[in-house]
């Protein structure tokens, strides 16, 4: 399952399909080259339909990434899965300041 990033504006973007160990790689080498255009931006995963710890990594960094480029990233539509991702890897409190919640 191809994940992409999609640029619906310079504030909105969206991930979709999967964001996992197999995709990731190749998702981070676009995603590592990101210049945000805004002060804040939202991405939906609303399309996301698989995600295991490396995509929960990889929005980690990227969330990182943002804020050294002084971007603040919300993320909507967050998937149960992932959700359950945070919460096991005890990382709930690193990221719920970037959780819109619907």
């Amino acid at each position: 399952m191809h994940s992409q990033w999609i640029k619906k504006s310079t504030r909105d973007y969206a991930l979709s399909g999967a964001l996992d160990r197999d995709e990731v790689p190749a998702l981070w080498a676009v995603l590592e080259q990101w210049q945000p255009e805004e002060k804040e931006v939202v991405i939906s995963l609303a399309d996301v339909k698989r995600v295991d710890s490396a995509g929960m990594a990889m929005l980690i960094h990227l969330i990182e990434n943002a804020k050294i480029k002084n971007c603040h990233i919300m993320m909507s539509f967050v998937p149960e899965q992932l959700l359950t991702l945070f919460e096991l890897s005890n990382v709930v409190s690193l990221v719920s300041k970037h959780i819109l919640q619907e």
